[in-house]
């Protein structure tokens, strides 16, 4: 998989890779129209127990068919109905055998552990989920900002950036072709800057990251990749 383009369509990159794991892993089954009432969350069977089916439709763009059945995929991979960071980063060393998916998976990891207490719940992976598949373009770049921005200052840094695109880079970066040099995920991010920071003050807030990406193309082209995929 090649990553040409990065700095603009980093997202893309970020969402196509978690969807191809969750698919991998079963998480994103096919949708069975078959009555599914025996199924209804099966509550008794993990130790947390998510919210119910209705107040999770409400806080999602889900059905109740669509939430039943990525619950079933949820909980064949994290029986407990929780996922902590180790197991992320396992399920992403298996689908990247070749690379380092550590760092990679920590960020994405931090990004949908919303209250940020170590632990991913069901209810946490398809609010976010969610929000990358059907949310408005303005929620998925907010979501975006979130994740870039790694201290949650309500900045985006050179450095937290670098971190990002090498974070990519150690998962993947080396099997493309043709092979990136060691210095590409700096130039990723001189460009993005060159584009993002408005204001040349150094930084990149939300204001400039929502202005510069819904005035470009190819970053709202890439918003559709991952649309209507359950």
């Amino acid at each position: 998989m090649g990553i040409q383009g990065m700095e603009l369509c980093a997202m893309a990159v970020v969402v196509l890779l978690f969807i191809a794991v969750l698919k991998q892993f079963g998480i994103l089954e096919p949708i069975s129209m078959e009555d599914s009432s025996d199924s209804e969350l099966e509550l008794s069977t993990v130790r947390h127990q998510p919210e119910g089916l209705d107040q999770l439709q409400a806080q999602t763009k889900f059905t109740k068919k669509e939430l039943q059945s990525l619950y079933r995929g949820f909980k064949n991979e994290c029986p407990t109905g929780l996922v902590d960071e180790d197991t992320f980063k396992l399920i992403y060393s298996q689908f990247f055998p070749q690379g380092d998916a550590t760092t990679y998976a920590h960020f994405l990891f931090n990004a949908f552990d919303a209250d940020g207490n170590g632990a991913i719940h069901f209810e946490d992976f398809v609010v976010g989920l969610s929000i990358l598949l059907r949310g408005t373009v303005h929620e998925k770049l907010k979501w975006a900002f979130n994740l870039y921005d790694i201290n949650k200052d309500g900045y985006i840094t050179k450095e937290e950036m670098l971190a990002i695109m090498k974070s990519i880079y150690d998962m993947m970066g080396r099997h493309t072709y043709p092979i990136l040099r060691e210095d590409a995920p700096a130039e990723h991010v001189e460009r993005f800057f060159q584009k993002m920071d408005r204001n040349k003050d150094g930084v990149v807030t939300i204001e400039e990251f929502l202005e510069t990406c819904q005035k470009d193309e190819n970053i709202m082209s890439s918003m559709q990749l991952f649309e209507n995929v359950i």
